[in-house]
């Protein structure tokens, strides 16, 4: 109770910066402060910051009526605040941090070689680059620290750690030596592969030969013809791959390829169904195997074995490789890309393959894919694996968002069980490595048909199950149903199936693996979960409660930094996407609870905490859900943020200013 405070002691001490004495603000700075609120919500960019949290009256000895009729005035207040998307948010692009950049020839020293000749808008003179560069950000480059060379040379914002005379790039040949020819990222998309993707020339034999299958008994072209995928290329693009009224197509309509007038079919398959024979052709080179006539049957396939191990989930926008990286070295034992939309990885999208690569730490890692159709389904998990190194392909049906449900995909594959038979069974006979699938309990609240689902999710081939026990309409609120999950694991035996749901300690993972699941998915979770607690999984492995302290959760965030440098790159652009991917995941941070603070362990779903002061003035800037405070964070970590720089997280209830 020591460390309770209100919501203005709360700001006074961190506008003070932690210093004793210093909690109250001066006057102008006061007024400064109120101009500064006022002036935001004229303009109503932001939000506006939620109503000071409430500490439980009971505890501290008050009236309870006085509670109730606290509690009955704030309620609706939260209620709005806490609901939707920031869909508007501001969208910092490269021009608007760097207004003149060097050419990439330049960079990679081959200046006389610039594809774009003298139409090139860049600059190729490097005092006038230099001129304008804005100062570095600090004295070490971790890329020139790590491999003995820094790729992006004069454009690193921490170029004076390896820049000569003249501006030439110093490399440690010793260092640069010993990661010579390893490749410590995988599953990158080559420009070759692009190419293909994008004139339609990958040949996807698989796929054609499974989808000519489905449609030899509906011939006729009628309404199911309609339902496998949008007719105009507009649509494609777009990655809807249904007609708005194609939703409510009856199961029974199977995938039909090409039906006359189907421009989408050409667009997606290679040379298409007419001419399977040169595909084929194009692709068999040297001698015939027993692989290219015998088809694998499922017993021979890679097994899963994932039992008991820790399963980091698929997490949308903080899910990245540096992310996964901090998560591996904590304890995660599997790991899964984002969620990645096949429509967009069949047209060779760069930003949607690199959701696919995986770092060489990763020993078990493997790919979410979501989509609606069997074709673009079918057809992605076999160019995925003729491309790529996973170890396992995962079926996103537990989407709960409106922009993926409407188009038929996400938890909507729930209530369509022809589809979503076909696309399991498709896609399991193109695969070389297992295919798993992750459900929800179902779509609305009270009615649970995951139970269902299981045991043809078994049938159809698939080698894992995970179940997150919350409907959509639930989405992340409420507590995950562990009863009805572990009357599902009993229900999937001998098919694994992994739980998903309210696991905050090591306690609720031990209450969680007692259910008889096989094992245990970490995922975002409202109040707490991986994004919040990424040593979680320490926790779980040694059966204890962490106190970590902030110099330590600090360090955490350094090693994001440095690893997104190297993952994203040292010069302005990857500097700011760095520090953009770090904000999105303090909106995160910023809700746990330091275990020393607590009265009673562990952490409860759903807790709000008062505002507290922490035990140092970093604890408690790190417990701040002030965008601002956030972007002091990540100065101290990359430097002074952009003239113009904004920023809102994804969620609204993740902050306010």
């Amino acid at each position: 109770r020591r460390f309770l405070a209100s919501k203005e002691q709360f700001h006074a001490y961190l506008r003070a910066r932690g210093e004793p004495g210093g909690q109250a603000g001066s006057g102008g700075e006061e007024e400064e402060e109120e101009v500064k609120e006022k002036k935001e919500e004229e303009v109503g960019s932001c939000q506006s910051e939620p109503p000071a949290k409430r500490v439980r009256l009971e505890d501290l000895g008050q009236d309870e009526e006085s509670q109730e009729d606290a509690g009955a005035e704030k309620e609706p207040a939260e209620r709005k605040r806490a609901r939707g998307q920031n869909k508007n948010r501001p969208c910092m692009k490269p021009t608007r941090y760097e207004q003149s950049r060097l050419c990439p020839s330049v960079t990679q020293g081959c200046a006389e070689k610039c594809y774009f000749g003298p139409r090139c808008r860049f600059l190729h003179d490097v005092g006038e680059y230099m001129a304008a560069k804005p100062a570095d950000l600090g004295c070490s480059c971790v890329l020139f620290e790590t491999f003995g060379k820094c790729v992006y040379g004069v454009t690193c914002r921490f170029a004076q750690a390896h820049l000569g005379d003249g501006y030439q790039n110093i490399v440690n040949t010793d260092l640069a030596k010993q990661w010579e020819g390893k490749s410590l990222v995988r599953n990158n998309l080559s420009k070759d592969l692009q190419h293909q993707l994008r004139k339609r020339k990958f040949s996807f034999r698989k796929a054609d030969e499974y989808l000519r299958g489905l449609a030899k008994p509906h011939g006729d072209g009628g309404k199911g013809g309609k339902a496998t995928g949008c007719s105009t290329e507009e649509q494609e693009v777009s990655n809807c791959t249904t007609p708005q009224e194609g939703l409510g197509d009856s199961p029974e309509c199977p995938v039909l390829p090409e039906q006359g007038e189907g421009p989408r079919t050409d667009a997606l398959q290679s040379p298409g169904l007419t001419s399977g024979e040169e595909a084929s052709s194009n692709k068999t080179v040297g001698p015939v195997t027993d692989e290219d006539i015998i088809k694998l049957r499922s017993c021979e396939k890679k097994k899963l074995e994932i039992q008991g191990k820790l399963y980091l989930a698929p997490l949308t926008t903080c899910g990245n490789l540096p992310f996964r990286r901090i998560c591996k070295r904590f304890g995660a034992d599997v790991t899964c890309g984002e969620m990645a939309v096949c429509t967009n990885l069949l047209q060779g999208q760069s930003s949607e393959w690199a959701l696919l690569k995986r770092h060489h730490t990763e020993d078990i890692f493997g790919v979410q894919l979501e989509g609606a159709f069997p074709d673009t389904m079918t057809k992605c998990a076999e160019l995925l694996n003729q491309t790529i190194e996973v170890d396992f392909v995962d079926i996103n049906v537990g989407c709960p968002i409106d922009l993926v449900y409407k188009k038929g995909g996400g938890c909507a594959l729930m209530t369509r069980s022809n589809k979503f038979e076909q696309i399991v069974r498709g896609m399991n006979s193109v695969l070389d490595v297992p295919l798993t699938v992750k459900i929800r309990t179902g779509v609305q609240e009270k009615i649970n048909v995951a139970h269902k689902i299981i045991p043809k999710i078994r049938e159809w081939g698939a080698s894992m199950v995970t179940l997150h026990g919350r409907s959509r309409e639930q989405r992340y609120t409420r507590g995950a149903d562990w009863d009805y999950i572990a009357e599902c694991a009993k229900i999937a035996s001998p098919m694994p199936l992994f739980g998903n749901g309210d696991i905050l300690s090591y306690e609720d993972a031990n209450r969680a693996m007692q259910m008889g699941v096989s094992g245990i998915m970490i995922a975002r979770q409202v109040p707490v979960g991986a994004l919040i607690k990424p040593w979680l999984f320490t926790e779980i492995k040694e059966q204890k409660h962490w106190d970590i302290s902030s110099s330590e959760r600090f360090d955490i965030l350094k090693d994001f930094t440095n690893y997104g440098l190297e993952h994203w790159g040292s010069d302005t652009q990857g500097v700011e996407k760095t520090r953009k991917f770090l904000l999105e995941w303090l909106s995160f941070l910023c809700r746990y609870i330091p275990v020393g603070l607590l009265e009673h362990l562990p952490q409860k779903i759903n807790e709000r905490p008062p505002y507290y002061m922490g035990r140092d003035y970093l604890e408690t800037l790190m417990a701040s859900q002030n965008v601002d405070d956030w972007i002091k964070i990540s100065e101290l970590l990359l430097g002074p943020v952009p003239t113009s720089f904004t920023f809102l997280p994804k969620h609204k209830a993740n902050s306010y200013r």
